[in-house]
């Protein structure tokens, strides 16, 4: 049975249609992964589906009565709701008068006309119904209904949001980008909800191995138009190879038409003879056609900036150990990091990953244990929350901070140049970051990234929304890089290609240490830890546990750094005056068509006097706590 049929559909948002005279079906109990590449118009298609948007041209026919449920990709702003209330918002009407009925009975003296209308409004939309099935959804995903919304993870709140498109018991359920925010455990988690799921499915994701496990079939949108194929994702991958091969050689045959049509049309336009006419409109058929051809969008083609050899030892930690509160983060780990080590570190979010990270980069002091560091070493981090970015600058000033030039690889070349090799458009190269989308600020940070001559690798989340296509050239130079890589990632598939070995962490501050990656691991006995033992690292204050140690003395300012002290607040003043009237020169539409001996001293001078500013405030903050 066809929930849905798409007969030739037509939507265009600019130049380029995103859907070209699309025609396809999805039928009952499907579980269709929606692939292709960022920006081909994958959640426009969902939005299609859901009544968002209107077809340009075509049509769009839905099964009789059928019910939509819908996981937005992006997460809410927190507020202070229960999770029942948000859950009930699936069903709107119902739901809001649920909750109001709810509290004015609690009031010391309700208003009983105004229950007596609610209680209409929630039988006729069988409301109790719907109060029952929500407190069933949100015990059967492990939630707590008095929870405030605002107070949960990423993680815990995209669970929330699946408890709102599961509430209506939708024939059909879009889930765009589903896997985003969880952590490995919850992935395989909805993994499991989505196969006992009675409905249909139709989800986009760049998760190879959650597309392997839940999807029945891919259907992929490039170039305007949607084609089926079978899955899991490999199989995908060789068929449409194949049809690439075939509709490489079709049009091939028709430019050997055409080009022998205009050869004929050449010699002879001068007899129009009445026979000749219709050739003459075939050959104009064929230009049209040729002139409205789609060609394949490039594909990604960068490097990494590979710096001089590090040492071979990159890092020894003995008996490393670390809390925050009572609650152990990591407990007397032990383990040699060497050259050329590719290292994943899995466990649930909060447990501590990125605490250890700090450790090994010297950012953060271990409280007991010893950690020695390499020589040479040069870090590159991929920043998960994305911080690096100033998102009112333009992408060229994010990657080349106002140069024109960058070195890569021993090698001069021009920034926009290097940015199109992460499929940036020219003309978009002066955008600002914020109206970029999430794949292309993960390709921006990648630039960013691999513009750094780097021996060491940090890479925090680096696949995020990033397709296909991107990812796995990711893969391959990654692969390829003769350095050190330090990777957290909830990609089983990313870790798998990647990883020489994997720090799991198993709860209470033990870290295991496995050969291979995230399969040898589960291949080898390994489990997730129970939620109880899942620290929330973030909201609690480190507790110094070193033993035998000695009080330190209070240190107090000098005369000399005291005077620096009540000197900064002018200083820090002066500079930020001096990078906003440099920024507004440099920001000047005309500033850039000028000639390089004009703007290089500007630019020069805006860095250092920026780099200034920063040193500035890092000693101001430092003699704070001193005085402190």
């Amino acid at each position: 049975m066809s929930l849905i049929i798409f007969d030739g559909v037509h939507f265009a948002m600019g130049a380029a249609a995103l859907l070209d005279q699309c025609s396809f079906t999805v039928e009952k109990g499907e579980r269709i992964a929606l692939v292709g590449r960022n920006g081909v118009g994958k959640s426009t298609l969902m939005r299609l589906i859901q009544g968002d948007y209107e077809p340009d041209a075509g049509v769009i026919k839905y099964a009789q009565g059928m019910r939509i449920g819908h996981l937005q990709q992006s997460l809410p702003e927190g507020d202070q709701r229960t999770v029942l209330e948000v859950v009930l918002d699936g069903v709107p009407v119902v739901g809001s008068a649920i909750y109001e009925y709810q509290r004015i009975v609690l009031q010391s003296n309700p208003d009983i006309q105004r229950m007596e209308q609610l209680q209409k409004i929630i039988e006729d939309g069988d409301g109790w119904h719907y109060q029952t099935r929500a407190e069933t959804v949100i015990s059967r995903l492990g939630l707590d209904q008095n929870k405030v919304f605002g107070e949960l993870s990423g993680g815990w709140r995209r669970r929330v949001l699946l408890a709102q498109a599961l509430v209506d018991e939708p024939d059909l359920l879009i889930l765009d980008e589903p896997t985003n925010h969880l952590d490995i455990k919850m992935v395989e988690w909805l993994e499991e909800l989505l196969l006992d799921f009675n409905g249909t499915l139709l989800f986009v994701s760049h998760d190879r191995s959650f597309i392997d496990h839940v999807a029945t079939k891919i259907m992929d949108l490039d170039r305007g138009k949607i084609v089926a194929f079978s899955a899991p994702y490999e199989k995908y991958l060789t068929e449409k190879e194949h049809a690439l091969e075939v509709e490489t050689a079709q049009r091939a045959q028709e430019d050997k038409v055409l080009a022998r049509e205009e050869a004929w049309i050449r010699q002879g336009i001068k007899a129009r003879r009445t026979r000749n006419e219709g050739r003459v409109r075939a050959l104009k058929s064929m230009r049209t056609e040729l002139a409205g051809r789609r060609t394949l969008q490039g594909s990604a083609k960068f490097d990494i900036n590979q710096d001089e050899v590090s040492g071979k030892l990159v890092a020894e930690l003995t008996d490393v150990a670390f809390s925050y509160g009572d609650s152990p983060i990591i407990r007397e780990f032990s383990d040699v990091v060497m050259r050329g080590d590719k290292i994943a570190l899995i466990g649930p979010n909060g447990i501590g990953k990125s605490t250890l990270l700090k450790i090994l980069l010297g950012e953060l002091e271990p409280q007991s244990g010893v950690l020695r560091q390499g020589t040479k070493l040069n870090v590159a981090y991929f920043d998960q929350a994305r911080m690096a970015l100033d998102p009112e600058k333009t992408l060229i000033d994010s990657v080349a901070e106002g140069r024109e030039f960058i070195t890569i690889g021993g090698k001069s070349r021009h920034v926009i140049s290097y940015l199109e090799d992460f499929l940036f458009q020219p003309e978009r190269c002066r955008m600002k970051v914020r109206q970029l989308s999430g794949g292309e600020t993960n390709r921006l940070l990648l630039a960013r990234l691999f513009s750094q001559p780097a021996n060491l690798l940090v890479l925090d989340e680096p696949t995020n929304d990033l397709d296909m296509d991107t990812l796995e050239l990711l893969i391959d130079r990654i692969s390829d890089f003769s350095g050190t890589v330090l990777l957290v990632s909830h990609d089983r598939y990313f870790i798998d290609q990647l990883a020489t070995k994997t720090w799991a962490f198993e709860g209470n501050g033990a870290i295991r240490i496995y050969p291979g990656g995230y399969e040898d691991w589960t291949n080898q006995g390994g489990k997730w830890p129970e939620e109880g033992q899942v620290n929330n690292t973030k909201k609690e204050k480190p507790v110094d546990k070193k033993v035998n140690q000695s009080p330190s003395k209070t240190k107090k300012l000098s005369y000399k750094d005291q005077r620096e002290f009540d000197q900064m607040p002018e200083k820090i003043e002066q500079l930020e005056s001096e990078v906003m009237t440099l920024e507004e020169q440099v920001s000047d539409a005309s500033f850039y068509s000028q000639p390089p001996e004009v703007t290089g001293p500007v630019l020069e001078r805006l860095l250092e006097v920026q780099e200034q500013l920063n040193k500035t405030y890092d000693r101001w903050v430092e003699l704070e706590g001193l005085q402190e």
